[in-house]
């Protein structure tokens, strides 16, 4: 994809607004009057005069574009006209922080059809409420500032609007694909940045800086999640924060890392050995997971059902368990035991966008199967949408140990070779796939086959 041609255009922020007044309406036919939405507000650390870090608000973003703090936008849904709302030039502050983005700037920046100031946002509600009876502003509950009004409005809705937007951006178009494939090509070099400096680190946070030196130094100041940097038996946590171990004696590094692009992310994982070298185990591994993760995104396409695909990835682990001799038995018997759970205790992946987690997933964490309850998408994919693809296999002694406990599970599970495996910790290999017709198309570029990544460790 060439993405930087794509980029140089405008963010479709009018197309988005489109899609959002057409779900709307598929639930409130004749639905007519305004979207109302703001920014993040500035707002200050607790007990310091410094502003907290800033980031957007994704539902704001969606039908702006713009990355600047404390605005509004207001959708006509009858005239399709969308105007933005930016903070007035505030003559105290610019000694401090320089002039603000003016109205005719971002006019020319943003995909909107007018710009104004927040001070003029009551004054606008108040117009377009007057301009046809029975008009119904919707907005977004606890995401109003408590000196806007939505007076004349004949009603208020509060609760379509989150929905609307949420269901939207599951499907992505071009502009948003270019930009998570900007975020997948930054991410996918700290990777390798990151894979050519292992062998010599000696803890784990030297390697989160090198992936964040390069992000930064690539235009990515912002990470979409806290990056997780696992050396060894830390790799078996699936959500590992502390990036701040020793390395020495440690098989494999786990590094599930990726920035943002313009509120767009990426999230990729690779494992590899820190010495240059998988051990025997550890390449046993790797090759299952591998295996896991080709055929699930070779059974990729419009309309499929997420649920098999996760289900296929668990098939793919049993199978390679089982030629191990870590699992032993009928592989459809531990099937249905849901004794590989032990090993792949969670979702195959996840809606990718705005948010790492993005939405439209519609999750059942209550689910009684265990083998489905963090799966995070449930259901088809639709062409255009993005999911994660990341199968992993761990070894995690506060999850194994009740399953060994457990006669109903224990009498699947060979004690005796699994203690060569514990060292290995964790792999997880993941990519980002968008979803198409005919099939998927990988936007992550970061290198996963074994011999590659060793010489590239090895040559660090």
């Amino acid at each position: 994809m060439d993405y930087d041609t794509i980029l140089q255009g405008k963010y479709p922020a009018k197309h988005h607004a489109k899609r959002v007044v057409e779900y709307i309406r598929s639930k409130v036919p004749n639905a007519s009057g305004a979207i109302y939405l703001e920014s993040r507000a500035t707002k200050l650390l607790e007990d310091n005069d410094e502003p907290e870090p800033f980031r957007q608000r994704r539902f704001f973003y969606y039908l702006t574009g713009c990355e600047l703090a404390d605005s509004y936008v207001v959708h006509d849904m009858d005239l399709a006209k969308t105007t933005l709302f930016i903070p007035p030039v505030d003559p105290e502050t610019v000694i401090w922080s320089g002039l603000p983005v003016s109205a005719e700037e971002a006019l020319q920046k943003y995909d909107v059809d007018e710009v104004k100031y927040t001070t003029e946002v009551n004054a606008e509600l108040v117009h377009l409420a007057g301009q046809k009876p029975k008009s119904t502003v919707f907005a977004i509950p606890h995401y109003v500032s408590e000196e806007v009004t939505f007076l004349g409005f004949d009603e208020k809705n509060f609760t379509i609007l989150k929905e609307a937007i949420e269901v939207t951006r599951v499907v992505k178009d071009d502009y948003e694909l270019a930009m998570m494939a900007k975020a997948n090509a930054i991410s996918s070099e700290g990777h390798q940045a990151v894979m050519e400096k292992v062998r010599h680190a000696k803890n784990e946070r030297e390697l989160e800086a090198v992936f964040l030196a390069h992000c930064i130094s690539a235009g990515a100041r912002h990470q979409a999640y806290h990056g997780i940097f696992a050396g060894g038996r830390a790799a078996s946590t699936l959500h590992y924060v502390h990036n701040n171990a020793p390395l020495g004696g440690k098989q494999l590094l786990l590094l599930d890392a990726g920035c943002e692009w313009n509120c767009y992310a990426s999230d990729i994982t690779r494992t590899f050995p820190i010495n240059g070298k998988f051990t025997p185990e550890a390449r046993a591994i790797y090759d299952i997971v591998l295996k896991m993760q080709l055929e699930c995104i070779a059974a990729l396409r419009a309309d499929v059902l997420w649920d098999e695909i996760h289900l296929l990835a668990h098939k793919i682990a049993i199978d390679g368990l089982l030629e191990l001799g870590i699992l032993k038995g009928d592989k459809e018997e531990i099937l249905a035991s849901r004794t590989s759970v032990a090993f792949f205790p969670h979702g195959l992946g996840h809606y990718l966008g705005m948010d790492t987690h993005d939405t439209g997933g519609n999750p059942n964490y209550a689910d009684e199967d265990t083998l489905f309850r963090y799966l995070r998408v449930r259901g088809r994919l639709p062409a255009g949408s993005v999911v994660t693809v990341e199968p992993g296999i761990y070894f995690c002694n506060f999850i194994i140990e009740p399953f060994l406990k457990d006669e109903k599970h224990a009498k699947f599970i060979d004690a005796e070779v699994l203690e060569k495996y514990w060292d290995v910790g964790g792999v997880r290999i993941e990519d980002n796939l968008v979803i198409t017709e005919a099939g998927a198309k990988n936007l992550t570029t970061a290198i996963k086959d074994p011999e590659h990544m060793e010489k590239i460790v090895s040559s660090g």
